[in-house]
């Protein structure tokens, strides 16, 4: 495999390194954040240890862009040790809440908390050791490899007396065969499918080593079987301790692997709890436009939405 290190002077990639990006190596020093590792069953019924104690909360947040206002005083919690889905119409303000929980969005007002600490007062590589990104769409510099840009996962844990390590490589390594890429490791990102792209970018996140995973429509460009794999990939993080909040478009996966569900409508979140609880009929014609009726999957026993003919 190339050596991830040869990038490091490249170009900054617009990818996986929530609150703040990958940081420049002495920008602070930096020490080692948990493993998001751990094998386990996967699905939702694999993963009940979710504390109850909020990770990360958004209290009265007003979020914008410009002069134009997407959530005006949001409050929501995200459950330690969960695996949080906001789910919602196009356009409700799921991605711009997830931004937030990433402090890459400063709320106009209110605050966002990681653990009870306004994250506004974190500084960016201390935050990124702690909350990684996956976001919608990424930007890879020009002739970077697999292994160069799953390396740039540790940047946050690097500083001025802890260059790359052992266990940097290890944690490129450990990445790159969860998502299965070892031998696309030496290939350029460049000449991949997108689907390929995108797992290049979960094991760029994976890499990150972060207490807390923000993924936003982790499956886009994937065929279905990879979804679920990437799925059942997050679910065995979520059961080893790693506390994931994932924005998804499918009610199904959904309410298969979520155990606390985030539902938000035109900016507001409108119900939060477990899928079964929150997945009604009424639920969702309310929120979706879309009238339905609500299954027990024959394989999980989990909600599943079937639309009424219209």
């Amino acid at each position: 495999m190339t050596d991830p290190t040869d990038a490091s002077g490249a170009d900054g990639a617009d990818g996986a390194f929530g609150a703040g990006g990958p940081a420049r190596p002495g920008a602070d020093d930096a020490t080692g954040a948990p493993g998001a590792g751990g094998a386990a069953r996967p699905g939702a019924d694999g993963a009940t240890g979710a504390s109850g104690a909020p990770r990360l909360s958004a209290r009265a947040a007003h979020l914008a862009y410009d002069r134009r206002t997407v959530s005006a005083g949001v409050d929501v919690d995200v459950r330690d040790g969960s695996f949080t889905v906001i789910v919602g119409p196009n356009a409700c303000g799921k991605s711009t809440l997830l931004r937030a929980f990433a402090r890459l969005l400063k709320p106009r007002s209110g605050a966002v908390l990681l653990d009870g600490q306004d994250l506004a007062g974190l500084a960016p590589k201390q935050a990124a050791r702690r909350i990684g990104l996956l976001p919608q769409t990424s930007t890879a510099p020009d002739g970077i490899t697999v292994a160069e840009l799953v390396a740039r996962g540790r940047y946050p844990h690097q500083g001025l007396f802890r260059q790359w390590t052992d266990a940097d490589r290890a944690a490129v390594d450990d990445a790159l065969a969860q998502t299965d890429l070892v031998d696309l490791a030496d290939r350029d990102v460049d000449e991949l499918s997108g689907g390929q792209r995108q797992r290049v970018w979960v094991a760029t996140a994976l890499a990150q080593q972060t207490e807390v995973l923000l993924l936003d429509e982790p499956t886009t460009y994937l065929d279905v079987a990879h979804q679920y794999d990437l799925l059942d990939l997050f679910a065995r993080l979520h059961a080893g301790g790693t506390t994931v909040v994932a924005v998804l478009h499918d009610l199904a996966q959904a309410a298969r692997y979520a155990t606390d569900l985030v539902v938000m409508r035109d900016g507001d979140v409108v119900a939060t709890g477990a899928p079964a609880d929150v997945l009604t009929e009424e639920l969702v014609e309310r929120v979706f436009d879309l009238p339905c009726v609500v299954v027990p999957d024959p394989v999980t026993g989990t909600p599943l939405v079937v639309p009424r003919r219209r």
